[in-house]
């Protein structure tokens, strides 16, 4: 047999498993879990088999280009490529055991959850989307895997669904992930400009040619360096993104082991070692990373010490390893790094496994041993210490400061009614085009500004959706212009075959059409009652509502699942090496209209329903 279909197999048994699940019904959990523990053993052993083959008769990377071409032009290449090295088998090996443990135990945890069936397909969404990442050839076919582990990562802490916090949870720990995708996009787009090709992860272990590249470069190599430490730093809960991991905890204790305790947390660290030919000769880059990792480890092994509650104590002590392991990294110890991910993430599941047991014998424990502790004083750096750890170094105040200066920038741009866009920007939208179709009427003076003022113009569309409140149609409506004027902005940036607007418009405007009518749907059975002022639940009576409006909320936001994903990267490709202002104002609108959808689906069908006879008296678990 082919290595390849070999290789491809490792992605495509758990998508195989989540169709198979999908199709039974809720009610056989029995058939549901064997067959999710049946395509966890069987890639267990094929993992443990190939990687042995691979280990003594083959040992160098091997590199499958093109498995599935998806879009090519003339300067432009878009495949599927798989790349498998020590860094995949360790990944490999180390996901499949742990996927296996956890499908196994979850068998009975989550025995009679209303949502059995569900957390099935999602973990092995989940599994499928981590093997499609650490066996991905080149940056394109990650980012696909990447956004697969975002997207199971929201719906898994948002499980219990009926509840206000874990959603809440999982709008904040998918909005940390969008600004991590700012990280990948803007090192896409530089490294595309400085190589002039989609370069492939084998090539950057040819050191003379990274050398080449970035000769000269050495500002641009900062930059990517930078902007693939933001990616992974967000990803790997990294100071000063650390405080989301403990909030990610709302979900089952199987899904807490194997997503923030062992696998997916680890996933910065899999960015860096995949990445570190680009940026291993750029010391400040260096540094940071090294300066992130002892900044965390410190904070982390603080702030763990000072939880009263056993999930955030395993978690900020897991984040304080991971810093040990940026460390690691800065310093080119990447055997240390991979034994460190595999021993760090075994433990971190046992202790998530256990936790409920342990919470259990401690009660246990202090009813029949209980003795007041005596309080001491440990001068003032131990108590601003531990008042500085009890409040987590107030990152979680830093994050949503963040976020609240988005909606307060959105607040202010309250005159982005339906009406003006009626009458203002429909109109001025219309010039463009015309513009565009005829560019000798263009006035020279405005040339040179059209791309940035209408670039512009759809960042302050997304930020007003991101922050309304009364009317979902009108937040959506918002978005889809957003991405119009993104296009329309690109076109007039650099001439290309409008082929590619056509690409990534085709599932934008399907998408809009899809959830705007579902909105209107919702809106003709509930009246005013749907805004986004608070978690309406309405999943539980608009079942199929619900999961259309979903699916149109990914394919808006480019999720690989139609042409508009493809489409990004092609738009990016035409935004100057130079114009940085321009490919932050491009991706800024990318993953603030993502936050902003993510937000208008949970607002709308997760959460307490507000229908009484359906409502729940709790609020977490």
């Amino acid at each position: 047999m082919d290595l390849q279909y070999i290789v491809a197999a490792f992605v495509l048994l758990p998508l195989l498993g989540f169709f198979v699940t999908v199709i039974l019904p809720s009610s056989r959990e029995l058939v549901i879990s064997r067959v999710a523990i049946g395509i966890s053993v069987l890639h267990l052993v094929l993992a443990a088999t190939f990687i042995a083959y691979w280990t003594f008769y083959i040992g160098d990377p091997i590199y499958f280009d093109d498995l599935v071409p998806l879009y090519h032009t003339q300067n432009y290449h878009f495949g599927v490529g798989l790349l498998f090295d020590g860094v995949s088998a360790t990944y490999l090996l180390v996901g499949s055991f742990i996927t296996f443990l956890i499908m196994r135990y979850s068998q009975y945890y989550m025995h009679l959850e209303e949502g059995y069936k569900r957390y099935f397909n999602t973990v092995l969404i989940f599994f499928a989307g981590y093997n499609f990442t650490l066996l991905s050839g080149n940056f394109e076919t990650l980012f696909i895997g990447w956004e697969f582990l975002g997207l199971s990562s929201f719906l898994l802490i948002g499980f219990y669904r009926e509840r206000y916090l874990p959603i809440r949870n999982a709008v904040k720990v998918f909005s940390i992930y969008r600004i991590g995708d700012i990280g990948i996009l803007a090192a896409v787009w530089a490294l595309h400009h400085l190589s002039h090709e989609n370069l492939v992860f084998i090539k950057l272990e040819n050191t003379s040619l990274m050398h080449h590249y970035f000769l000269g470069h050495s500002d641009v190599g900062i930059f990517i360096g930078l902007a693939l430490l933001t990616a992974a730093a967000a990803k790997s809960a990294q100071f000063p993104f650390s405080s989301w991991l403990p909030r990610a905890m709302e979900g089952p204790t199987p899904s807490s082991a194997i997503f923030y305790g062992s696998l997916s947390v680890h996933f910065g660290v899999f960015l860096l070692l995949r990445t570190f030919p680009l940026w291993q000769e750029q010391i400040f880059v260096r540094v940071m990373v090294g300066l992130t990792g002892l900044v965390t480890a410190i904070a982390g092994h603080y702030i763990s010490q000072s939880q009263s509650s056993i999930k955030p104590q395993i978690a900020y002590a897991s984040v304080a390893q991971i810093g040990l392991m940026f460390i690691e990294i800065a310093l080119g110890w990447h055997g240390l790094v991979l034994i460190h991910f595999a021993g760090n993430a075994f433990l971190r599941t046992y202790q998530l496994l256990i936790s409920p047991s342990i919470v259990n014998y401690l009660i246990r424990d202090q009813m029949y041993h209980f003795a007041p502790s005596e309080v001491q004083s440990h001068g003032k750096w131990n108590t601003t210490r531990y008042v500085l750890s009890m409040r987590e170094w107030y990152l979680d105040d830093l994050m949503g400061s963040l976020f609240n200066r988005f909606k307060l920038g959105g607040k202010w741009l309250g005159f982005i009614n339906l009406n003006n866009i009626l009458y203002f920007f429909i109109p001025l939208y219309g010039i463009g085009l015309m513009f565009y179709f005829y560019p000798n009427t263009i006035p020279p003076i405005l040339k040179p500004y059209l791309p940035g003022f209408i670039a512009v113009t759809g960042l302050m569309m997304v930020l007003r959706s991101f922050a309304e409140r009364k009317y979902p149609r009108l937040a959506w409506i918002l978005i889809l212009f957003n991405h119009l004027s993104l296009v329309l902005a690109v076109s007039f940036n650099e001439i290309f075959d409008p082929i590619q607007s056509i690409v990534f418009l085709s599932g934008v405007l399907i998408s809009g059409i899809i959830g705007f009518t579902a909105l209107s749907y919702l809106r003709k059975k509930e009246g005013n009652q749907v805004n986004l002022f608070d978690y309406q639940g309405y999943h539980k009576s608009y079942r199929i509502t619900a999961f259309v409006f979903l699916m149109a909320s990914l394919g808006l936001m480019g999720f690989p699942i139609t042409p508009t994903f493809i489409g990004e990267d092609l738009l990016f490709s035409h935004i100057h090496q130079d114009q940085y202002g321009l490919a932050l104002i491009a991706a800024l609108s990318f993953v603030i209209g993502g936050i902003a959808l993510v937000r208008i689906y949970a607002r709308i069908f997760l959460g307490p329903s507000q229908k009484p006879e359906l409502s729940h008296p709790y609020k977490t678990s």
